[in-house]
């Protein structure tokens, strides 16, 4: 086992854990990150340790909003499916803000799936990844500026319409499309454009990252076809449960933040960090 790559896995939990959830694009983090701590691996092993990485923060999501994804259980349960013992078991109110969460994954689902490659061959570089930055680090602050002093249509999850998962599925797309753009960044500046509060918005945002992110990781590991050595099973491992506890400390911290805050400091961390790695890598080339 090679103890300096295991290192290397633990740094780039971390950043993973981190980036993720904040609205300020994880690919963009790791692709600058890979320039100084470059994993001594295929560049196909890396490519898909970027993604499936993320699956250690999804089980974040999972066991911190465990109680408002899980649609089984009589204890409160708000919507019972009827009084038999069965209904009594069956949280209907679950269920419905889980066929939201597929309505909004359609778009990138369908998208996604089908020039997934095509999009990791032409988009996956510094340029569009610190252009996307910017554009959409500009969209937080003009967005923010646009719903000062406006209060919220949708303040609550069981409020979300289908129509409003499905705008913001449509926005989830433009980050399947542009890596740099920040799924949760891009999902958080369509909804709160729609009248949805922050709140709403980052819980939405986390749910839907569940099917989305374990999706693309299992579509990764199925076009893996290189085989695993022992030292990339422990890479892969370390850098998933890094991920997964950074995540829970993550996850709090921004739900906490914006029940007092709005976005814009995500905003110039975005367009400061775009600015840097064009910098880098126009000076570097």
């Amino acid at each position: 086992m090679n103890l300096l790559e295991i290192l290397k896995a633990l740094i780039l939990g971390i950043v993973e854990g981190i980036t993720e959830w904040l609205p300020i694009s994880s690919t963009g983090h790791l692709i600058l990150v890979d320039e100084f701590l470059h994993l001594d691996e295929s560049d196909n092993f890396k490519s898909m340790f970027d993604v499936v990485i993320q699956l250690g923060a999804i089980m974040a999501v999972v066991v911190i909003f465990w109680h408002k994804l899980w649609p089984f259980g009589k204890k409160d349960n708000k919507a019972p499916l009827n009084n038999s013992p069965f209904g009594k078991m069956v949280k209907t109110d679950i269920f419905v803000m889980w066929f939201k969460v597929l309505v909004a994954c359609i778009p990138a689902a369908v998208i996604g799936v089908t020039i997934d490659d095509w999009i990791d061959e032409h988009f996956y570089n510094p340029w569009v990844v610190s252009i996307a930055l910017i554009v959409f680090g500009a969209a937080f602050i003009i967005v923010e500026n646009w719903n000062k002093n406006k209060k919220p249509k949708i303040n609550e999850m069981d409020q979300l319409t289908y129509k409003a998962a499905l705008i913001i599925g449509v926005f989830q797309l433009i980050a399947a499309l542009f890596p740099g753009t920040s799924r949760s960044g891009a999902t958080i500046v369509g909804a709160l454009l729609i009248g949805i509060s922050r709140t709403v918005a980052a819980e939405f945002t986390f749910y839907l990252a569940v099917p989305v992110m374990f999706g693309a990781s299992l579509l990764k590991l199925i076009k893996y076809d290189d085989g695993f050595t022992g030292n990339q099973i422990a890479i892969l491992a370390t850098g998933m449960i890094v991920a997964f506890a950074v995540s829970i400390f993550v996850i709090k911290f921004l739900m906490d933040y914006i029940k007092k805050h709005d976005f814009k400091v995500f905003g110039w961390y975005r367009i400061v960090l775009g600015a840097l790695v064009l910098i880098y890598f126009a000076v570097k080339k």
